[in-house]
């Protein structure tokens, strides 16, 4: 935090007071000032990487070649099916209810 604030501090020169339509505007910037004007100061100084190599395009699947059909599995059930409920065993239910 003490480091943040040290380079706010140093870039409070740097930067240019931008402020939003319900700020009032400052001849000495706070840090808060200065850090809602940092982006600015990074896009001007910008940065020390190199810009990323493009890698080419990949050259895909052979022309003409044709991947074998995929192997097909049966559908699995969790659990058997109800069997149907016949005549006779609702006469059978009907005859121990009563």
């Amino acid at each position: 935090m003490p480091l943040l604030t040290w380079q706010l501090w140093l870039a409070r020169l740097a930067c240019i007071d931008f402020p939003l339509p319900w700020q009032s505007t400052q001849d000495k910037l706070s840090p808060g000032r200065v850090a809602q004007a940092f982006p600015l100061i990074l896009a001007t100084i910008g940065t020390p990487a190199q810009p990323p190599k493009t890698r080419g395009k990949s050259p895909g699947r052979a022309q003409g070649h044709q991947p074998p059909s995929r192997k097909r599995y049966p559908t699995v059930k969790k659990h058997a099916s109800k069997k149907p409920k016949t005549e006779e065993s609702l006469n059978k239910a009907d005859s121990t209810a009563a």
